[in-house]
């Protein structure tokens, strides 16, 4: 394990932490964070319209016709039982035919025009709902990209990994479903609330009743489910990243017997989940039958009333000022009806929004995260130096590259010639303030030397690489590239001259060619096939089953990890950088294929400068500089002979006194 992923293990509890201290003790989502998942809703409204301005207005549209045709048949309904209901009471049925038609043929058109519209909002909503999540991962990837590696090194991948399955998709829940359905059953609601309040004020009083009663349930039961919901979220977030941890970690958990260990820690995250999701629908599903029974206690009160007002002749109290009769109470049932089927509705997407607040709070913790900063204004370009050493800027390859230096002062450009030269000079560095793990180290590496690391791990070996890389600046001193401060210099043009190998293999899916083409985008095959040479990693890639072209899956696990390394020096290679880091490179070569990468890594290493970490002391023999760090220090340095003549802690270390470890 490389030491700055060492150094977050250690401050991270285990795996199984989780379980015990985040389930059983846990009380429910407080407003605090219920606030918040609203206030994230209404941020993940304001993309979706500014994503669709045009396209939003259009969809609202489809819903508000679709809504309001919904709401008309009533008033079609009152007009067809009148007309018959005249009819009844004067014998006369020769107008009733053309009359009651006059209000069919209309009804009926409108039917057809809102599903047509129904139809194109639901394209439309299709459309914009995966478009809009397209461009949300796209966002949270990118900014994953940018993030710091502090970031990753305290936050579990599988955590990371929920934002783009769990808690993306309540969101694809709200846009498409959720919000749709609200904006549709609000104006349903209004729109019939408004035509009982224009045939019946009485009758409309009586439903406020219980309207007014399913508000103060809805509040009270929802309250709880949101609370719940949001920890289903937590909840999930844990599991799929205990899940994931353990899948990274099968051999481990095999050879030390831990399956029974890892199903029981499993369990507890799981029994979290299930009682977290357990309560969250249980109330979720109790609201919806409170609802529908309300509905139905209102419809037979209304029904009530409505017998009552006929049978004793009770004034209308209306804005239409029709007389209270068959003709009204008919249509209104059917509204009520209508009324209490969409507010159950609008309750229940409550739920979603409080899932969907929850997922995309997380979602933008992860995009509002500070990202890796980057002040260097010193950039790598392709240049032609001159006989008389003049370096010129070029637009094309040349072989050669310098550092291009802007002046702010006088606005003058200089430019300097890559060569690889690394200075650290008193640097001091803590991961956390409250942990110094670096103390006053210098280190000269003039262009083409060797200089190799050695101490027991934890020394601060790949720390030092860390920061050349500058994967994490330093608290104090100063590291200098050919002479430049590197915090002038833009990191993706430092990282770019500066080829690295490390103890843990990447490879990604793809073919054996498209892993060494990693380090040099736009490499040729040929040049893939000679890093692959150099590296010594062309014997064995050629007796594939297709050679460069053969598939690798799931970090290689088809190659064995000798293989794996050897493709990631070949990697390394392609890049041709002036500068190279080695940490552990061969460590999970044998003593057999270790030679033939060594000569390997002999030929890819002249010219270059070298910063090798190493635990066989065989393999730093050759270097031009050998420095011994102790917690943090660097306490000898020298070539192998002037060390082992003074016969100090490498003296020790080479001859076996005691162990790196």
């Amino acid at each position: 394990m490389s030491e700055n992923k060492a150094k977050a293990y250690q401050n991270k509890a285990p795996a199984s932490a989780p379980a015990r201290g985040s389930g059983r003790n846990r009380g429910p989502a407080s407003m605090s964070q219920i606030k918040g998942s609203l206030g994230s809703i209404k941020r993940v409204l304001k993309i979706y319209i500014g994503y669709f301005p045009g396209l939003v207005w259009l969809l609202l549209l489809c819903i508000v016709v679709g809504a309001v045709t919904a709401a008309v048949p009533s008033i079609f309904q009152q007009k067809i039982i009148t007309i018959i209901e005249n009819s009844w009471k004067t014998g006369d049925w020769t107008g009733a035919r053309p009359q009651v038609l006059s209000y069919i043929i209309p009804l009926v058109c409108l039917y057809v025009v809102a599903l047509g519209l129904s139809i194109l909002q639901s394209q439309l909503g299709a459309y914009m709902t995966q478009t809009f999540l397209s461009r949300l991962r796209e966002n949270l990837f990118d900014k994953m990209q940018r993030l710091p590696l502090k970031y990753f090194d305290t936050h579990k991948h599988g955590e990371i990994m929920s934002h783009y399955t769990n808690d993306i998709d309540t969101l694809r829940q709200f846009v498409s479903m959720a919000f749709p359905t609200i904006i549709r059953a609000t104006i349903l609601l209004l729109s019939v609330f408004g035509i009982m309040l224009y045939y019946s004020v009485w009758m409309t009083l009586v439903l406020c009743v219980g309207i007014v009663l399913m508000i103060i349930i809805t509040g009270k039961v929802g309250a709880g489910s949101a609370k719940y919901f949001i920890r289903q979220q937590m909840a999930v977030a844990a599991t799929e990243g205990f899940i994931q941890e353990t899948m990274n970690g099968q051999k481990v958990v095999k050879v030390f017997n831990h399956e029974d260990k890892a199903i029981e820690s499993f369990e507890e995250l799981n029994n979290t989940l299930m009682s977290d999701s357990g309560k969250a629908n249980a109330y979720a599903n109790i609201l919806a039958p409170i609802i529908n029974n309300i509905g139905n206690i209102v419809y037979v009160l209304l029904a009530a009333a409505g017998g009552i007002m006929i049978y004793f002749g009770t004034p209308n109290l209306s804005i239409s000022g029709l007389p209270f009769g068959i003709a009204i109470m008919i249509p209104f049932l059917n509204m009520c009806k209508q009324f209490m089927g969409n507010l159950n509705q609008l309750t229940m997407q409550m739920n979603a929004i409080v899932m969907a607040g929850a997922g995309a709070e997380r979602i933008f913790a992860l995009i509002d995260e500070e990202p890796e900063t980057d002040n260097g204004y010193v950039t790598l370009v392709n240049c032609e130096i001159a006989a008389d050493g003049t370096v010129t800027e070029a637009d094309h390859k040349t072989g050669h590259w310098a550092w291009k230096h802007p002046h702010q002062a006088d606005g003058t450009i200089t430019y300097t010639v890559l060569k690889g030269d690394v200075r650290l000079t008193e640097v001091d560095f803590a991961y956390v303030p409250e942990k110094q793990v670096l103390f006053d180290v210098s280190v000269f590496a003039e262009p083409g030397q060797k200089v190799a690391f050695v101490g027991a791990t934890g020394a601060g070996k790949t720390t030092i690489t860390n920061l050349i890389n500058r994967f994490y600046d330093i608290a104090d001193g100063k590291i200098r590239y050919d002479g430049i401060n590197v915090n002038k210099i833009k990191k993706k043009d430092l990282r770019r001259s500066l080829g690295l190998v490390l103890q843990e293999t990447n490879l990604f899916t793809g073919t054996v060619m498209d892993n060494i083409r990693y380090g040099k985008l736009d490499a040729t095959d040929e040049e893939c096939k000679s890093a692959a040479v150099l590296a010594g990693a062309a014997d064995f890639i050629e007796r594939l089953p297709e050679g460069y072209n053969t598939m690798l899956t799931n970090n290689g696990s088809n190659l064995s990890q000798g293989q794996r390394q050897l493709i990631a020096i070949a990697r390394a290679a392609v890049a041709d950088p002036p500068c190279l880091i080695l940490d552990e490179a061969t460590s999970s070569i044998d003593t057999r294929t270790e030679a033939i990468v060594q000569r390997g890594m002999d030929k890819l290493m002249e010219g270059r400068t070298v910063f090798v970490i190493a635990h066989r002391l065989s393999t730093v023999q050759n270097s031009d500089v050998i420095m011994v760090l102790d917690h943090g220090r660097i306490i000898e340095r020298g070539s192998h002979d002037q060390l082992i003549s003074e016969k100090g802690v490498y003296y020790q270390l080479y001859t076996g006194a005691f162990e790196l470890e």
